[in-house]
């Protein structure tokens, strides 16, 4: 949520909606650097300011004033003021008081930087690094789980400390192993080496060695639950399974387009483009900038059509700003887990599936990544125009994908009629049918007859 810009009163922070992930500013109109920190459970009242050295800035402080359901707002301007006062004369506010002389202009940028605590190196990575590269929410989530959660009891430690005694962090290491299990211990540690590598650029009184590096590293193999194409007869019979045709045609075009279920929960009727036969993805992991389009296979494209056709009549209202409505409180699929014991695999078991199933339909590497939307490496690879591959080349290779995962079908689908209500011939003459009655324009028809 952006920066909001109010006069800040005890009725307006009252009135302040509460984020559903993370949190927010609200700057006041009134004071300079005033400002409340608006989070999920509590509102602080926080000032910003820079401290200076021979007139110049020599570091930027972000000081807790109070939590706003135990102080009045205009105790905490009062407060504010006289905080900002001394920090515009070099001396830190929440100093001791047998610190408090050797605040010169000088000393005080390397005291500060010496006290950076985890909490606000991590406030000063997310905001920073994180923002600024416009990483996805779920990854801004994993990084603040691992640090609010994971290192709860360290929040508040200077991250010096935990620099000079790397056998703490080791020790930590171990205890989330056992605790949390060795990929969490893993991805936690990288996480806190990540923070402290990059509060080690504006803080060189912190020592050189990050204390993650002392951590003796569980072995993580690399998870393969992909399926080949003698497994998709019984994935395909649980899938028809399903109570819910949204989710049902959800799971498959994830097997079908190899995508991130996250990058797919999004999408948006507005992203189709039935005359070209694509699915414009706008925010896949890595952000905006690796926004790309899925070539749809004919495959793809009833699948599509199903799942507008079900979300049209499940959820009228969802259905108007999303492909695979829900009633949840984003309103489109958000919880892509089933029961094992219902659909065996679902979610990255399924991109897995379609890079294996990819490599036995003959499709390279290059191009199998292209697909998924994976980096390519190597120089060459930059040159090359993937508008250019999609009208045509990437277009084929993907309809290989599909008719491969469906030929192992032909024979199931005859004999089993929950298959054969859901992908016969029949089904797809009746889908052309309802969603011809239920379309204003005839745009989703036409694709399911083109399709067909």
């Amino acid at each position: 949520m952006a920066d909001i810009r109010i006069l800040l009163t005890d009725k307006m922070i009252a009135q302040l909606p509460t984020p559903k992930d993370g949190w927010y500013l609200v700057r006041d109109t009134e004071l300079k650097g005033f400002f409340v920190v608006v989070g999920k459970r509590k509102r602080t009242f926080t000032i910003h300011g820079d401290l200076r050295r021979d007139g110049k800035r020599a570091s930027s402080i972000r000081v807790s004033i109070g939590d706003t359901s135990e102080m009045s707002t205009r105790t905490a301007r009062a407060t504010a003021k006289e905080y900002l006062a001394q920090i515009s004369q070099g001396k830190h506010p929440k100093a001791t008081k047998d610190d408090q002389p050797a605040h010169t202009a000088e000393q005080v940028p390397t005291r500060l930087l010496a006290e950076t605590t985890l909490r606000e190196a991590w406030q000063r990575y997310l905001e920073a690094h994180l923002g600024r590269k416009g990483r996805s929410e779920k990854t801004i989530s994993s990084y603040r789980d691992h640090v609010e959660r994971i290192f709860m009891d360290w929040l508040d430690t200077p991250l010096r400390e935990l620099g000079m005694d790397p056998a703490r962090v080791a020790k930590k290491h171990d205890e989330i192993t056992k605790t949390n299990g060795p990929y969490m211990a893993n991805g936690s540690m990288r996480t806190l080496r990540a923070i402290y590598n990059h509060a080690r650029k504006t803080n060189r009184s912190l020592p050189p060695d990050n204390p993650a590096d002392a951590v003796d590293w569980n072995h993580e193999e690399r998870r393969d639950t992909g399926m080949d194409t003698s497994d998709l007869k019984g994935w395909f019979t649980e899938l028809a399974a399903l109570d819910n045709p949204v989710r049902r045609e959800f799971h498959l075009f994830t097997l079908l387009s190899g995508s991130r279920p996250t990058a797919l929960q999004e999408v948006k009727p507005s992203n189709i483009d039935f005359r070209r036969r694509t699915l414009h993805i706008s925010k896949p992991k890595g952000g905006k900038k690796r926004a790309f389009d899925i070539p749809l296979s004919r495959e793809m494209i009833l699948c599509l059509v199903r799942a507008i056709r079900f979300g049209r009549k499940m959820y009228p209202t969802q259905a108007q700003n999303w492909v695979f409505p829900a009633d949840s409180e984003s309103r489109h699929v958000s919880e892509t887990k089933e029961d094992r014991d219902t659909l065996s695999k679902w979610g990255n078991d399924l991109r897995q599936t379609f890079r294996t199933i990819a490599t036995g339909a003959g499709v390279s590497e290059f191009d199998a990544k292209l697909l998924m939307n994976h980096a390519v490496p190597g120089v060459n690879a930059g040159y090359i125009t993937r508008h250019t591959l999609l009208e045509d080349h990437l277009r084929s290779q993907q309809q290989a994908v599909s008719s491969a995962m469906f030929a192992a079908l032909r024979m199931t689908v005859a004999d089993d009629q929950s298959l054969r209500d859901w992908l016969g011939y029949g089904a797809i003459r009746l889908g052309i049918l309802a969603s011809s009655k239920m379309d204003n324009d005839n745009g989703v028809e036409r694709a399911a007859r083109r399709a067909a």
